[in-house]
């Protein structure tokens, strides 16, 4: 089998996308998937992405994570399958689609490499001792720690992905800290089972629940630091609802190709 694909990154975070608008999306091979994102025996990616049609909006995104299986969604590989779907013609500089956990609408810049995308709404944020907990289309644990740079995220997102309270749906963990005039964020993702350079869901979470701690209203910018660049999430937040969310970031095309299977 012949599988033609493109690959978009979102901050770092990377992911496979293929064009399935030809055929209903039905009985996926999750391990072809798992061997497709591995980055020694396929292509290499933190996820894989279907586009498929619908009826009832521009396109439909399906994401798996690199593990295989049907993921959640996700931030940053919603803004990439955005400027994937511009690069077919689907689109122009707005659109609205369909994930797995609603619909979204996002805007596009002409050069097609930077995208606003809008997230859901959210209104319950818990606590797990001092870290925050809350689902932004996906679940996170949130934590502000110092000196994060030299933090191991891999440990310690890990064993907290994996305690007797997450272990069996898994969560994503982010650690933040705070600078002068930005939030650095990280995060261990569940599904890829390992930290990667950006985590869209993830850095929505982080700014609300800094907003929450800070006891912030309003409408409120917050630019974020990833290992794999910039990105800004924007939101109104009246102090029980969070509304008109945007996760706004780059989505660039890396390269195109084939793989035989």
């Amino acid at each position: 089998m012949n599988i033609s694909f493109y690959k978009y990154q979102g901050a770092g975070n990377d992911f496979i996308v293929i064009d399935h608008r030809d055929a209903p999306l039905q009985n996926i091979d999750n391990a072809l998937v798992a061997r497709l994102c591995d980055r020694r025996f396929g292509i290499g990616a933190d996820g894989l992405m279907f586009l498929t049609t619908h009826p009832d909006y521009d396109f439909e995104m399906h994401y798996y994570n690199a593990d295989g299986n049907v993921g959640t969604m996700c931030g940053n590989g919603g803004r990439c399958i955005v400027a994937f779907a511009k690069h077919l013609g689907i689109i122009k500089n707005e659109t609205n689609f369909l994930a797995v956990d609603g619909a979204h609408y996002a805007k596009i810049t002409e050069e097609g490499n930077w995208v606003a995308l809008q997230m859901i709404n959210v209104e319950q944020i818990a606590n797990d001792e001092d870290a925050f907990v809350l689902n932004t289309g996906s679940p996170h644990y949130v934590k502000e720690v110092k000196n994060l740079e030299a933090l191991d995220v891999y440990k310690h997102g890990y064993e907290i992905r994996n305690n007797h309270t997450y272990k069996v749906n898994g969560i994503n963990v982010n650690f933040v800290e705070k600078r002068p005039n930005h939030l650095f964020v990280r995060t261990f993702e569940r599904g890829v089972e390992d930290e990667t350079y950006a985590c869209g869901t993830g850095v929505t979470a982080v700014a609300m629940a800094m907003a929450k701690k800070d006891n912030r209203i309003g409408h409120i910018e917050t630019p974020i630091q990833v290992l794999g660049g910039n990105l800004e999430i924007k939101f109104n937040y009246d102090g029980q609802v969070f509304t008109d969310v945007f996760l706004c970031g780059p989505a660039e095309k890396v390269f195109e190709g084939n793989m035989v299977v």
